[in-house]
């Protein structure tokens, strides 16, 4: 009889802690699958803005679109950037002039612009995957902005040797820093639905197929 009392005993702790281990497993699956909605959602509302309410981007939030575009991949770690931050009205009026493509950024509270560290770069035919690893740091940046509510768009500079060349001459660039592109960044003063891109004609299995 005692037997079987401990027994019982022993079998119904059994089967709280297991209930208990699934319970918090589901829960975990559940939070990894919120994560990755989470992720997907803000990758598909990433959209261009071009337009920024009159209000400044906190600091905070600054720091941590750096850090987002630091996380990107690099070729060999080499990690060939250097981001020059602005928020200066003056100078970011004169970038706008330098650039046309960063019109927007005279009205504009911030703009980040992306530059290739030649001095950082891989050597020999590796060299120009700086492109690449900036570029990759840029996505993560405008992803950051949309996932905290800011609105950014990508504004080419290179390989324009002239809008290279007076962009660094308002940023006051030394001959290693190549700057790729800006980034003009604010808090969005219109609602603006992202594009579908979605086109399985773009797609192809295993091999090329025109199909």
């Amino acid at each position: 009889m005692k037997i079987s009392m401990i027994m019982n005993a022993v079998l119904t702790i059994a089967i709280v802690f297991l209930s208990y281990k699934l319970a918090v497993t589901g829960n975990d699956k559940g939070k990894e699958q919120d994560s990755s909605e989470v992720v997907l959602n803000t990758i598909l509302k990433r959209t261009s803005i071009r337009s920024y309410e009159n209000k400044s981007v906190e600091k905070e939030k600054i720091e941590k679109l750096l850090r987002a575009g630091m996380a990107a991949p690099t070729a060999m770690n080499k990690q060939p950037w250097h981001f020059v931050v602005i928020t200066d009205k003056g100078q970011l009026q004169k970038l706008s002039e330098a650039n046309p493509y960063a019109a927007m950024a005279a009205k504009a509270p911030l703009a980040i612009v992306v530059c290739g560290d030649m001095n950082k770069a891989a050597e020999g035919n590796a060299r120009e995957f700086w492109i690449q690893d900036c570029s990759a740091a840029t996505e993560n940046i405008l992803l950051a902005a949309t996932g905290m509510g800011l609105g950014a768009v990508w504004t080419g500079t290179y390989p324009s040797k002239e809008h290279c060349a007076d962009v660094a001459k308002v940023l006051g660039l030394p001959e290693s820093l190549i700057p790729l592109n800006t980034i003009v960044i604010g808090y969005p003063d219109a609602d603006v639905s992202p594009k579908d891109k979605w086109n399985t004609e773009n797609i192809s299995y295993n091999t090329y197929s025109e199909e």
